[in-house]
């Protein structure tokens, strides 16, 4: 079944890819945000490439994320994932999910800002409690508390998360309108740095 776009919203995503250009939309935020399943809607919608970078370190390094946090540790980790960023951002156009800690690299944030259009998909402690409980994959999480750990990863994260392009806040409602706001904000974005004003 074809669906077909409104007008509107068919002009208003072609604007928002003109103003792109090369660039990449880059997804951060917290695990459980739903920058993958959100990042994937987004990109159909977009019709652009959707790149999980988790999946690609998983890629390059032969073996499972988890698995590299456990046989490396946490640091060799963040090293081969700044690189695959790296390397990812040359690929743009295209919408690029990021995973939870990566946007704290500085290298990888300034690449984002150089390369990309970063958007944090923010959401609140109750709703990524309540998706991540649903998965046992989560290395940062693998504590005697992760509730805990959750909350002081948010602490430490969230203010370099507010250095994103733009904040869209992810919540439990159709990804449709998530999808919508996303490109809403970036649009905004874009138009506002081609003018030389400050969004």
């Amino acid at each position: 079944m074809t669906t077909i776009k409104d007008p509107m919203t068919a002009d208003s995503d072609a604007q928002l890819l003109t103003a792109l250009g090369s660039r990449s939309l880059v997804l951060v935020g917290m695990m459980g945000a739903g920058k993958s399943s959100i990042g994937r809607k987004l990109a159909q919608r977009l019709n652009l490439p959707f790149v999980d970078a988790d999946t690609e370190i998983e890629r390059a390094a032969g073996m499972s994320i988890t698995d590299i946090f456990a046989k490396h540790g946490e640091p060799y980790f963040r090293a081969g994932e700044a690189r695959v960023i790296a390397r990812l951002l040359d690929g743009g156009p295209q919408v690029l999910a990021t995973g939870g800690g990566a946007f704290m690299n500085p290298q990888s944030r300034e690449a984002i800002r150089v390369k990309g259009v970063s958007v944090w998909l923010k959401a609140d402690y109750d709703v990524l409690m309540k998706r991540i409980k649903r998965r046992n994959d989560r290395p940062m999480l693998k504590t005697d508390d992760p509730g805990e750990t959750l909350r002081q990863l948010m602490q430490e994260r969230d203010p370099v998360y507010t250095e994103a392009d733009v904040t869209v806040h992810s919540r439990d409602v159709p990804h449709e309108l998530i999808i919508g706001e996303i490109i809403v904000a970036v649009a905004q974005r874009l138009a506002g740095v081609s003018a030389g004003a400050s969004v």
